[in-house]
């Protein structure tokens, strides 16, 4: 299913949902940066998606990183909240969603990359290449946190 990310979009559609997702930010033992390549919008993310019923949060964590890069992982910190209305997507089945997403510091424990059905690219990127990547601004907000290493997480008011 396709989707377009409206950000400060004054044409966007009306928001009609709200669904609790994760994002991870994942780093290797050289500090390289875990993403992927959307295959429903085609931009460089950091792996994450909606949490399903029955699991917890940090169970959310592990299960979509490794259904998008085949990467375990284990889940450390929270870097952030992100629940901006000014960002909705828009979903081909007429869903829209507002922004929702808890992005999770986590390590790599195991696994080797590979692509999936949400990834149609899966690398390790130094964070001197993310600048020529094509990356949501929300998406580099986290990013940028990530990096930050702040002591409490990000949240909006």
């Amino acid at each position: 299913m396709a989707r377009t990310d409206h950000y400060n979009d004054p044409n966007a559609p009306k928001a009609t949902n709200i669904v609790v997702a994760v994002t991870a930010f994942v780093q290797d033992e050289h500090g390289r940066l875990l993403m992927i390549r959307r295959t429903d919008n085609d931009l460089y993310s950091i792996p994450g998606g909606a949490q399903d019923v029955g699991e917890t949060i940090g169970h959310t964590v592990i299960r979509e990183v490794k259904e998008e890069t085949g990467i375990d992982v284990e889940p450390v910190d929270i870097i952030g909240v992100y629940s901006d209305p000014a960002h909705v997507i828009a979903y081909t089945d007429g869903e829209v969603r507002q922004q929702f997403s808890i992005c999770f510091r986590a390590r790599p424990i195991g696994g080797e990359l590979r692509t999936s059905n949400e990834s149609s690219e899966v690398l390790w990127v130094s964070r001197g290449d993310l600048d020529s990547l094509s990356i949501h601004p929300s998406t580099r907000l986290r990013i940028g946190h990530g990096f930050e290493g702040r002591a409490t997480p990000y949240f909006a008011v």
